[in-house]
């Protein structure tokens, strides 16, 4: 059951960001995802591009993405059943790779192939060494493509989640379940000035154990101020339901302060982001999907 007040702080958190639009003054053309195209690299075909036409979503759990986040909320715990009060360390490390663009009619569009590879680990810091709980093992294939402020991402992915051997030690009553699928994700965005909106959906098939939800509704929605300088403030909401959970959702909700550093020949910035997380619904970790959590933390997430 979601909770209003999680909604609610949910809501909020995109109101912040709103509300900054009105106190940066936007100096810069820079595109506001921090996604760009290099000049030289903006029309015809090329090999290996430097960097996406589709811009990463904020706050979905499963962007492929590098970052570090201290979580403190309700998760499954074995000392404790009700596993409140729990602290974790969530990392992940996850970049895309181009492959080939085919580029035009302007900067910044076209169309786009690209492989993306992405681990998200989590960590119990209440533990004397501080084991790691779950582990997911994510590799794709994305096709994106741009026009204007739409584009479109099709990925075709695999992924397969791991226990821990520390967190298996703890008891023989944990079980291990032999999780892996394979997933076509569909996802539209459309931007509109500071305002971003997305929708779309994943079939999930080759599932193992069969328990595994095979279809996925996801949507969300973001604002970016633009950027002052080297500073922007960014937000988002992201919702996903599943067949398993009777389509009840899952809310992750993120809000920070992004930092761009610049570098030589207009090449798309670095990125540093500092945010406040929440999330409140099914688990985004794999071998934990039949169970819900929710939790309140701070992140760096980085942009390579």
């Amino acid at each position: 059951m979601i909770r209003p007040g999680l909604v609610v702080t949910a809501i909020t958190m995109v109101g912040l960001a709103v509300f900054a639009t009105h106190s940066a003054a936007q100096t810069s053309n820079a595109p506001r995802c921090g996604a760009g195209v290099h000049e030289s690299q903006s029309l015809g075909v090329v090999g290996f591009p430097d960097d996406q036409i589709f811009c990463p979503t904020i706050a979905d759990p499963k962007e492929a993405r590098s970052f570090v986040s201290l979580l403190r909320g309700t998760f499954r715990s074995l000392d404790d059943p009700s596993g409140e009060g729990t602290t974790i360390a969530s990392v992940g490390l996850g970049d895309s790779f181009g492959l080939v663009r085919w580029g035009g009619p302007e900067p910044n569009e076209g169309v786009q192939l690209d492989v993306v590879g992405s681990i998200f680990a989590q960590f119990d810091l209440g533990a004397p060494s501080n084991d790691l709980i779950n582990a997911d093992y994510l590799i794709g294939l994305p096709f994106t493509f741009r026009r204007n402020g739409f584009s479109t991402r099709v990925t075709l992915y695999h992924q397969s989640s791991h226990l821990g051997d520390e967190y298996l030690l703890r008891s023989d009553d944990i079980q291990r379940e032999n999780l892996s699928f394979e997933s076509i994700e569909l996802l539209a965005s459309q931007e509109m000035g500071p305002l971003r909106v997305y929708a779309g959906g994943e079939r999930l098939f080759r599932r193992e154990p069969d328990a595994l939800p095979s279809k996925l509704f996801h949507a969300g929605v973001e604002l970016r101020t633009g950027r002052a300088g080297p500073f922007q403030l960014v937000g988002g909401v992201d919702l996903k339901a599943t067949d398993l959970h009777d389509w009840s959702p899952a809310i992750s909700g993120r809000v920070g302060l992004e930092m761009a550093r610049r570098r030589s020949g207009d090449h798309p910035p670095r990125l540093v982001t500092l945010m406040l997380e929440l999330y409140e619904g099914p688990s985004p970790y794999g071998q934990f999907f039949q169970d819900d959590i929710s939790y309140l933390g701070v992140g760096l997430h980085f942009g390579l």
